[in-house]
């Protein structure tokens, strides 16, 4: 049997931190954060590779004309509203579970993503936003030289053989 040395503080922290994130979900409204605002914050998977930038939001139940996508001194913002559907207010819930009203999220584009082609769309409730790189930010192939020879060779002129009488 191990022994574990006994901490009294232990279990007042953790009661600390539960009351602390009672209070936080409760003064949601008052904050002028429009992040700490956000009723809920979908979330996002971000990945690259050599020729774009790709973000996908889980926004399900979300309308395309509730969702408003920005690009903005590389910034780019995504701002929706998930709606509750007021026929159904009227119904005797046992638990909602599922979170309603506005979203916001922000993101820094690096300077290698060109602003001006993004891709947005919209399918099973995943919102996919492609940012392509620039030109000049996608990586080039460089040839190498064996042993100081050029690798490269250049096209020889080729003589064609006379015939008789035709030039």
């Amino acid at each position: 049997m191990a022994i574990t040395r006994w901490d009294p503080f232990r279990e007042v922290v953790a009661l600390q931190n539960r009351v602390n994130s009672l209070f936080r979900d409760l003064n949601v409204n008052e904050s002028d954060d429009p992040v700490a605002a956000a009723s809920f914050v979908p979330a996002v998977d971000i990945y690259e590779d050599a020729k774009k930038v790709v973000l996908k939001l889980e926004v399900p139940g979300i309308e395309q004309k509730d969702l408003d996508i920005r690009v903005e001194n590389h910034t780019l913002t995504v701002k929706g509203e998930r709606k509750f559907e007021a026929e159904e207010k009227e119904q005797n819930f046992h638990r909602i579970e599922r979170r309603y009203g506005s979203f916001f999220r922000a993101f820094t584009l690096p300077s290698t993503v060109d602003t001006e082609s993004v891709q947005a769309s919209y399918n099973a409730g995943v919102l996919k936003l492609e940012l392509a790189k620039k030109p000049e930010a996608q990586p080039k192939q460089i040839k190498i030289n064996v042993g100081g020879e050029n690798t490269v060779s250049t096209p020889k002129k080729v003589e064609e053989p006379e015939l008789a009488g035709v030039r």
